[in-house]
C-alpha cells in the first residue's frame, strides 16, 4: 500500500513540474533544447526519466539540410583559396631575426662590420643609447637590437621589404612599422647628434699646425653639397632630371670628419649656392665672427670663405706641380688656395665615409619619395653616432660589395657653375687680408 501511494505521489509530481514548466513557456512557443540541456534540465528539477519524453516532444529535431544546400557548400569550401589547411608558413627559418642579430654579434668582428657597418661593440653601444635615452623600446616581438639590425641591413645592403622579411623572419607588416619607427626618430637624435660646433674653440687641427693658425682661426667647418641618386615617378621627375636623377644634399662638417648640418631633398637641378640661401632662410646660421669654407659654387662672403677663382686650387694640381720647391707658388692667392683646399677637403672625405659606410647613398632606391629624402639624413645622423662611440673607418675600403656594381649611379659632385650672388666686398677684403698674412709669413 505505501508502495502504491509513493508511486501515486510520485507520478502527481512529476504531472506538476511538467505542467509548470509548459504553463511558462506558453506565451511563446519554446526554443529548442539540446539533449545536454535537457540532462541539466532533469538534473536540476530532480524530475524521474519519463519527464524526458515530455520536454522532447516539443523540441524540434534540426532540419537536415536538402542535397542542393550541401552541394553548394561543399563546393564553396573546396573552391576557397583562403583554406586554413592550405596555408603554409611563410617564415620557416630555424633562425630568427633576433637570434641571427645575436648570432651576427657573438660571431667573428667582420661579420657586423659587413652586415650592419660598424663593429659589434659599437653596435651594441648604439643599442643601449637607443634604449636608456627613451628613442626607441623594446616589444615583445621585437627588441631594439634587432630593429637597429634591420635599419642598418638596409642601408648597407639596399635592402628591400621582401629581403628584410626573409632575412629577419618577419611579416611585412612589422617590418614596415619598425623600419619607420626609426625614421620617425632621426629628427630628435639630429637634433641631439647634428649641431655646430663650439664657435669660442679653435679646432686643434687648426690650433696646432702653423700652416693654418692663425689665419683660419675663425673657421669652424666647410661646406659642400653632394649628389644623391633618386628614383621618382614620371610626373614628378622634371626638377630631378629624370627618374633615375638625383637630389641635392648640402652638408657642412667640422675638421674631425662630424657632420654639423644637413639639408636635403633638392632637385638635382639646384644649385649649391641656391640650396644654401634656402637654407640660410630655414634657420641655418653663422656665428658672428666666424666662417666655413666654400668651393667655387659659392659667393665669397664673410661668413663663407671661397678660393680664388681663374687660380690654381685642387690639390691635385698643387701635386703635379711638386712641394719641395720654394717657389711653388707664384703668389699669394695660389698659397691661399692651397691651404683653403687643404682644409675644404674635410667635407669631401667625410662624404666619402659617409658613402662608403652606406652603400644605399649611391643607387636610386624603391621606396617612396619620402622615405628617399629621409635616408640621408638618417644616415648622417648614425655616422656621427658611430665616430662618436669611436668606431672606426679604416676597415670599410676592405668590406665586400653587397650591392651590385650595376645598379650604382655614377654622378659629377661638385657645381661648377659660378653663383649668381653678388660677392661681398666685405668677404673679399676679410679674404685678401687672410692671404696676405699668410703670404707674409710664408716669406718670411
Amino acid at each position: 500500500m505505501r508502495a502504491t501511494r509513493g508511486r501515486d505521489e510520485g507520478d502527481a509530481a512529476t504531472s506538476i513540474i511538467a505542467a509548470t514548466i509548459l504553463r511558462r513557456t506558453q506565451p511563446s512557443p519554446p526554443p529548442p533544447l539540446s539533449s545536454r540541456l535537457v540532462r541539466a534540465a532533469s538534473v536540476v528539477l530532480n524530475a524521474r526519466p519519463r519527464l524526458l519524453p515530455i520536454l522532447q516532444a516539443r523540441s524540434p529535431s534540426p532540419r537536415a539540410p536538402t542535397s542542393d544546400t550541401a552541394a553548394r557548400r561543399s563546393s564553396a569550401i573546396a573552391a576557397s583559396p583562403l583554406r586554413r589547411q592550405d596555408k603554409r608558413p611563410e617564415h620557416t627559418s630555424s633562425l630568427s631575426g633576433a637570434n641571427k642579430v645575436e648570432e651576427i654579434l657573438e660571431g667573428h668582428e667582420n661579420w657586423c662590420k659587413a652586415e650592419f657597418r660598424m663593429e659589434p661593440e659599437v653596435f651594441r653601444a648604439v643599442a643601449n643609447l637607443l634604449r636608456e635615452e627613451n628613442f626607441l623600446r623594446d616589444t615583445r616581438g621585437v627588441r631594439i637590437e634587432e630593429q637597429l639590425g634591420m635599419f642598418m641591413f638596409m642601408l648597407s645592403h639596399h635592402a628591400s621589404t621582401e629581403r628584410l622579411k626573409k632575412e629577419f623572419q618577419h611579416s611585412g607588416e612589422t617590418i614596415h612599422r619598425k623600419i619607420n619607427e626609426v625614421f620617425d626618430i632621426i629628427p630628435a637624435l639630429s637634433h641631439r647628434f647634428v649641431k655646430l660646433p663650439n664657435p669660442n674653440q679653435t679646432h686643434v687641427k687648426i690650433a696646432s699646425n702653423p700652416r693654418y693658425m692663425p689665419f683660419f682661426q675663425n673657421c669652424i667647418g666647410a661646406i659642400d653639397g653632394t649628389h644623391i641618386p633618386i628614383t621618382i615617378a614620371e610626373d614628378r621627375a622634371a626638377p630631378y632630371r629624370n627618374r633615375k636623377g638625383k637630389q641635392n644634399v648640402m652638408c657642412a662638417c667640422d675638421f674631425d670628419l662630424n657632420f654639423t648640418f644637413i639639408s636635403c631633398g633638392w632637385e638635382g637641378s639646384a644649385s649649391d649656392a641656391g640650396v644654401l640661401r634656402s637654407a640660410l632662410r630655414k634657420g641655418f646660421h653663422v656665428p658672428a665672427g666666424k666662417f666655413y669654407l666654400v668651393d667655387g659654387g659659392y659667393a665669397n662672403t664673410p661668413s663663407f670663405i671661397a678660393p680664388y677663382r681663374g687660380v690654381r686650387y685642387h690639390l691635385s694640381e698643387f701635386r703635379r706641380r711638386g712641394s719641395s720647391q720654394r717657389n711653388e707658388y707664384a703668389n699669394y692667392k695660389e698659397l691661399f688656395n692651397h691651404r683653403h683646399a687643404q682644409l675644404r677637403n674635410h667635407i669631401e672625405r667625410a662624404f666619402g665615409v659617409l658613402k662608403k659606410r652606406f652603400p644605399i647613398l649611391k643607387v636610386g632606391t624603391f621606396y617612396p619619395i619620402e622615405t628617399q629624402i629621409k635616408i640621408p639624413t638618417a644616415a648622417v645622423v648614425f655616422h656621427n653616432v658611430i665616430r662618436g662611440l669611436n668606431g672606426r673607418k679604416d676597415w670599410l675600403d676592405n668590406q665586400p660589395n653587397h650591392i651590385n656594381p650595376s645598379d650604382y649611379v655614377d654622378l659629377p659632385e661638385g657645381d661648377n657653375n659660378y653663383p649668381s650672388d653678388i660677392e661681398s666686398n666685405d668677404g673679399n677684403s676679410l679674404r685678401d687680408q687672410i692671404a696676405h698674412q699668410m703670404w707674409a709669413a710664408y716669406n718670411n
